[in-house]
């Protein structure tokens, strides 16, 4: 038979999600298969709800949608599945893990290929068990699934008695999926594979039996993450955005996301609980009303730290920076400052009658930073652009970030250079090129690492006089209190560069005496180069340096 023609793309999705209406786009392609599977799904019994009841009289509309478009894209003639792909985005407490028990045991009860594997990959074992105590207390429950299935707590695993197929759940933690053939994965909690250096590689194992399975699928469910979206989490969330918008066609994947509308987040109506059953499906359900509305008072009560963390977890509302208890005032102008998205060296150039350059870092255990500061020719706002440099050994020192710089690499707003010195050379060729283009006023860095950077400026003809030591310590205060009144103001402004907007959040004060601290010792392993070389131009750029060119005739094609 020919293959049906479909799309998974859900360009209404705003006007859907806020009138309760289902996100999957389109009926199953196959509903007569939809129908039976729903049936065996719908026979399962929740146990751990009140009165034990069955799924098909307890879950809402919602779940039947997503379980009914996973089974129905399964062609039983054909033995082929037509979309293999499924990613669910969804708040916390909306019964995720019984989902994926009751969706991968039914697929087991379904199955007819001997010795077929499942696997629910977890990133912890208490999230694996999470999904496989469901399981378990669902076959305990039924007799004829009892005499159907062999179940092995000890090592999570649901064995078929005749056709020797499993249903096995592993924790990425403590087990390995290397050699799997699987048919079905489901990956529980995509958010904390983001975290894992290793992920990458252990999710192409977990899934790599899918090419010699023509009926195999694999879905992804997740809350939000905790922390701005990192790793292999964000590169399938941005992609699955992107289908669901329209903006990428693949009718393989199927996108459903509960996270707020664009104009809602704007607005800042996500933080008003009256809308909170948008990303919250089960809402009055397995989500209980009077505890999200007390978590939600105390978070207020903590302050903006345990109020962003609520909204990720309970909301869905993503992290873009990280504000902390002891974070610099700084940080809570910063996001807001993003006034010009993806703003480029050139474009700057561009824009501003003079500039400012602040460099620091470069140790084989730091970034190397470069910031550029102009002031507007026309607004007088002061425009940041920034880039940070790193030998790839920082990815096995820093093995818990390497997945978040292989992200900002991606950007380009960082550089993994193979050879100690290439990092040297390449910021001293951009320093060169804001040189040749008239406007360059000073340089700045730390006194005690202008060596081999002053050498690769000298090279270049960049006139040494220009290069001036900023004391760090507490006498770069006033630097750091310039910037935090500039973007309170408004009057400095930057691209949103995910890695500077990381370092920010990493940043964190220490008083000292009448004067505060941001130092790469009070931040920790965390690295904030790329700030700390923002203030060391922000100094020069507060002394009102003057005009040194008009706008407009110094594009360069930069970076």
């Amino acid at each position: 038979m020919a293959a049906p023609v479909w799309s998974t793309a859900c360009p209404d999705w705003e006007r859907r999600i806020v009138a309760r209406k289902s996100l999957v786009p389109m009926p199953p392609l196959f509903p007569d298969y939809a129908a039976h599977a729903l049936n065996v799904f719908g026979s399962l019994r929740m146990v751990d709800a009140t009165g034990s009841p069955l799924m098909k009289d307890t879950v809402r509309p919602w779940v039947t949608d997503f379980v009914g478009a996973i089974f129905g894209a399964y062609d039983h003639e054909s033995g082929r599945r037509l979309i293999t792909e499924f990613y669910l985005l969804i708040s916390k407490k909306n019964g995720k893990s019984t989902i994926a028990a009751g969706v991968m045991l039914t697929a087991l009860i379904l199955n007819w290929r001997p010795s077929g594997e499942f696997i629910i990959l977890a990133p912890t074992k208490e999230i694996a068990d999470n999904s496989y105590l469901p399981i378990r207390d669902m076959i305990n429950a039924d007799d004829e699934l009892k005499e159907m299935f062999q179940v092995q707590d000890h090592i999570r695993t649901v064995t078929h008695r005749v056709l020797k197929a499993t249903l096995k759940v592993v924790a990425a933690d403590s087990e390995t999926v290397s050699g799997k053939k699987a048919i079905g994965v489901f990956i529980d909690e995509h958010w904390l594979f983001g975290k894992k250096a290793t992920a990458a590689a252990m999710l192409r194992e977990a899934t790599g039996g899918l090419a010699s399975r023509p009926e195999g699928f694999i879905i992804y469910a997740t809350t939000q993450a905790d922390d701005p979206p990192a790793g292999v989490f964000k590169d399938k969330l941005m992609y699955a955005r992107k289908v669901r918008d329209g903006a990428v066609v693949n009718p393989r994947f199927l996108p459903v996301l509960y996270e707020f509308p664009k104009r809602m987040l704007e607005r800042n109506e996500h933080r008003e609980l009256e809308n909170a059953y948008v990303t919250n499906p089960n809402w009055g359900l397995s989500v209980d009303i009077q505890f999200i509305t007390t978590t939600y008072e105390q978070a207020l009560e903590a302050g903006e730290e345990e109020v962003r963390g609520f909204l990720a977890k309970h909301l869905n509302v993503e992290i873009g920076l990280a504000l902390r208890s002891d974070r610099w005032a700084g940080a809570d102008f910063w996001e807001r400052q993003a006034t010009c998205p993806g703003l480029t060296l050139d474009q700057l150039i561009d824009r501003c009658e003079v500039i400012d350059i602040g460099i620091d870092g470069g140790g084989l255990d730091d970034l190397l930073g470069l910031a550029v500061v102009g002031r507007d020719a026309e607004t007088r706002e002061w425009l940041a652009w920034t880039r940070a440099w790193a030998h790839p050994s920082v990815l096995e020192r820093r093995k818990a970030e390497a997945s978040r710089f292989r992200d900002f690499a991606k950007d380009g707003d960082l550089v993994l250079v193979e050879q100690i010195g290439d990092d040297v050379a390449e910021l001293a060729g951009i320093v060169a090129s804001v040189y040749g283009s008239g406007l360059l006023d000073k340089i700045g860095m730390d006194p005690s690492g202008v060596g081999a950077i002053l050498d690769a400026l000298v090279e270049l003809e960049v006139p040494e006089d220009l290069v001036v030591g900023i004391s760090q310590g507490w006498k770069l205060g006033g630097a750091i209190k310039t910037a935090e009144r500039k973007l309170a103001e408004g009057t400095l402004v930057h691209g949103g560069q995910a890695l500077l907007t990381w370092c920010v959040g990493n940043a964190k004060v220490e008083p000292r005496g009448n004067a505060i601290l941001i130092t790469k010792q009070a931040s920790g392993s965390a690295k904030i180069d790329p700030l700390m070389a923002l203030f060391d131009a922000v100094s020069l750029m507060a002394l009102n340096p003057e005009a040194l060119s008009a706008p407009g005739i110094h594009s360069l094609d930069l970076y």
